[in-house]
Parts: C-alpha cells; sequence; structure tokens
C-alpha cells in the first residue's frame, strides 16, 4: 500500500539526515523534492502547494534539540501536517442508538460499493446491529445476485424486488421492511454512475430525499487518483455526501487519492477497504495511515487485528501449552486459521515499522499458510496430539491426501520439532518464570 510514495519520501528525507541543525536552506532544498514527489503521486497541486507551505512554517525556527536529529524533526511535522491533511482525526460512522440507521453508498461504476456494503454489513453485524442490506444497483447485470451472494456468507439477509425497476420505490419499502421485522441498520447499495449523467444523478438524489440517510458515503476506487477526487466533488455538489470509503488502498502505490480527497470536499475519510475478503475492512485514522506512509508501520492497527481474533480463555490454554511443551499440530492449526482471518500476510507486516521496505517488491506466498494447513488437516486427530506417531507410512498418507509433496510434509514436522526444541531450551533455562505470557496479552 502506497509504496511508491513511501519510498520516494524516504529518499527525500535522506537529504536533510545527518545535518547539525535547520535551515531555511536545508528546509527548501528538502520541500522542493518531497513537492514533486506529491506531484508525481497525482496529489492535487493546490493540495500539495499548502501542504509545503504548511511544513515550511512549521519548520522554520524550530530548535533541534540534542536528543532529536534534524531529520527527525522535520519527519514528525510532515507527520503531523499528513494528519492533518487527510482529516486529523478518526471521525466514526454516525449510528443512531434508536430507531433505524439508514446509509446509503454512492459512487462510480467499478469503484467497489456492493462488496464494500458487505463488508460493512459484516462489521457492523460485529456491533451486535441487526442489519439489512437493500440491493438498488438495478441496471448492472447479475448485481442484485452479487449483493445476495455476500449476504449469504455474513448471514445478512438482503432486500430486492423481483422485476422492479424503480430504484427509488426498492429503497423505501426496504425501509419500511426494516420498522416491521426489527432491523435497526439498513445499508442501500446503488447503481454506479458517472457525475455527468444527469437522470442517474438526479435517481440518486431522489432515493436520498426518499430515505433520509444518517451517512450517504461516497465510495471511491484510491487507484483512480485526481479522477476520483474530480468525481468526488460533482459528486458532492449533487447528493452531499457526509463521508468517504477509499477501496482497493492495498493496490494503490501512489496516494494522490487518499491525500486529496479530504481538502477538496471536506469530508472525512471513514472506512479504507484492503482487498477482496469480507474482514479486509479497516476503521480509518489519518495518523495511522501517515505513519504507513512515512514508513513507521502501523502497530496499533496490527494490535487491534490480532484482538479481534483474540480469545482470552485460548490464550490462557495456549500459554499453558506452550510452558509445559505441549504445543501440537491442532493448536498450530488454530493459530493458522487465526491468522488467515486477520488478512493478508502482506498487508500485516506492512503494519510492521520498517517492513515496508524490505518486503517491496518481494512476492509473499500466501498459499503457504493453506499448504500447511491442509498437511494438518490430512493428519488423524490422534497424529495430530502426537507427532511421534507420524512415520514414514503415515507421512506418505497424509501427502497424498493434502496434495503435498512428502518433503513438505517433512519440512513441517521438522519445523515442528525445531519449536519444540526452542520450547525445551527455554523451559530448562527457567524463561518461563522470567516471561510472563500474560503481560504480552493485548489488554
Amino acid at each position: 500500500m502506497l509504496e511508491d510514495l513511501t519510498e520516494k519520501l524516504e529518499r527525500s528525507l535522506k537529504k536533510i539526515t545527518g545535518q547539525g541543525r535547520l535551515t531555511e536552506t536545508n528546509i527548501s532544498d528538502t520541500l522542493r523534492e518531497i513537492r514533486r514527489v506529491l506531484l508525481d503521486a497525482d496529489v492535487n497541486y493546490k493540495v500539495a502547494k499548502q501542504f509545503i507551505e504548511d511544513v515550511k512554517q512549521k519548520a522554520l525556527g524550530q530548535e533541534v534539540i540534542t536528543s532529536v536529529t534534524p531529520g527527525q524533526l522535520i519527519t514528525k511535522i510532515i507527520h503531523d501536517e499528513l494528519t492533518k491533511l487527510m482529516g486529523g482525526s478518526n471521525q466514526a460512522l454516525l449510528l443512531n442508538p434508536s430507531g433505524i440507521t439508514v446509509i446509503l453508498m454512492v459512487g462510480l461504476q467499478g469503484s467497489g460499493k456492493t462488496t464494500f456494503s458487505g463488508k460493512l454489513a459484516k462489521h457492523l453485524s460485529k456491533l451486535n446491529r441487526k442489519v439489512l442490506l437493500t440491493a438498488c444497483d438495478i441496471y448492472r447485470p447479475a448485481a442484485i445476485e452479487q449483493l445476495k451472494t455476500l449476504g449469504e456468507q455474513i448471514n445478512v439477509p438482503v432486500f430486492s424486488i423481483a422485476g422492479e425497476k424503480n430504484a427509488i420505490k426498492i429503497a423505501g419499502d426496504s425501509i419500511e421492511y426494516a420498522k416491521a421485522n426489527g432491523f435497526n441498520t439498513v445499508l442501500v447499495d446503488t447503481a454506479g454512475r458517472l457525475h455527468v449523467d444527469e437522470d442517474l444523478m438526479n435517481e440518486v438524489e431522489e432515493i436520498k430525499k426518499k430515505i433520509n440517510p444518517s451517512e450517504t458515503l461516497f465510495v471511491v476506487d484510491s487507484m483512480t487518483g485526481q479522477d476520483a477526487v474530480n468525481s468526488a466533488k460533482a459528486f458532492h455538489d449533487k447528493v452531499d455526501f457526509s463521508g468517504i470509503v477509499l477501496t482497493k488502498l492495498d493496490g494503490d502505490s501512489r496516494g494522490g487519492c487518499a491525500l486529496s480527497i479530504k481538502a477538496v470536499v471536506d469530508e472525512p475519510i471513514k472506512f479504507i477497504s484492503l482487498g477482496e475478503k469480507l474482514d479486509s475492512l479497516e476503521v480509518f485514522y489519518p495518523e495511522r495511515l501517515a505513519s504507513r506512509i512515512l514508513g513507521k508501520g502501523d502497530i496499533v492497527s496490527l494490535v487491534e487485528k490480532a484482538q479481534e481474533q483474540f480469545d482470552e480463555k485460548e490464550a490462557e490454554q495456549l500459554e499453558k501449552k506452550l510452558m509445559s511443551n505441549k504445543f501440537d499440530f491442532e493448536d498450530f492449526l488454530g493459530q493458522i486459521k487465526m491468522l488467515k482471518r486477520m488478512g493478508s500476510l502482506k498487508s500485516l507486516m506492512g503494519m510492521v515499522p520498517g517492513m515496508n521496505k524490505a518486503i517491496k517488491n518481494t512476492d509473499i506466498d500466501e498459499k503457504q499458510l493453506v499448504r500447511v494447513e491442509s498437511i494438518i488437516q490430512s493428519m488423524t486427530k490422534l497424529e495430530r496430539g502426537d507427532p511421534k506417531l507420524l512415520n514414514g507410512s503415515r507421512r506418505k498418507r497424509i501427502a497424498n491426501g493434502s496434495g503435498n509433496s512428502i518433503q513438505d510434509v517433512n519440512r513441517l514436522i521438522k519445523q515442528y520439532k525445531e519449536m519444540q526444541n526452542m520450547l525445551k531450551m527455554f523451559n530448562k533455562k527457567g524463561f518461563n518464570k522470567k516471561m510472563n505470557l500474560k503481560n504480552m496479552r493485548l489488554n
């Protein structure tokens, strides 16, 4: 995510690193390069110009204290200004504590509204909201079926009217249905439309008047850069949306849309979407994305993702097994499933400070986890609990059953044994007494 922008900014900031103090000359030289980087990233020209001016004003006259280098100081200033540029702080989704919350999705064709609707439905279901999805995309072939498929995956019902060609009626009827059936949240998925299509823009305006949503979210493909920002302004003038959703941010290496859109339309970014999985949705925090852009990672989001999958009772059992050296393949399988639910490996590693550069242009094999999972699932329950039983014939059967080679099976068993030996060494040296896992838990 935003790899090119991160790399170019780091390269620009190197020029001031090692300087004894901040001067007007070295500040200007650095900011001239950063301005070029922002424009190359397709950041709006006026936004880039104002950003550079704001950073310059903050940097001039700053005292560099003994414990801070000029590079660290200007990086901190840029981080703060990036955070400010993208909204300053998190703006939560408006949810009515009583009565029905209605959220309307609008945007261009192909921006990912339908997939986002499914992701948001899952996110809100976790917050104990009773969600109804409404299918108002009557123009795209199979759009309604796509929403129904997503709804089935997350166990959220979808409201549609067979053969109905009036999206305004479908939206209005869905609200009445929700009221009659105890739903407190309605997510209305609409058709993609160009802002120059007057009829379709009038339609979405009428839908909004009919349902009076608590939130109207403009869903935008972040990879479209300035085109997305221009369309956002046109949509905002017509529909007056209240929040922005950036989709496909995992595929955006430039960052022009993310850095420009809030400044241009003056509405907050509320969510970012990172991939196709229904779990790959993040509440937007400007300071966290600013940290990622500067190559500093995002440990807070990583911890929160882990917390979503964290079960305290399971953790206590795992701790006991690790300390008594009874961690088996059944436990291993559970940890793999938890890791897969947290998202893609590359996305997770990108949240670790310093890892962006390390994994740039690296092909992280997501299939490796699937391979390990298939091998363990091909073991009997007895074999998972007692890996000593895994003789040659059993390994061959497991390899055949999982569709892997016997070398793959042997490699996994070897890694497991190495882990067991390491745990034995820790326990033997009394490390378990010094290192209480409870202190490592995600509080």
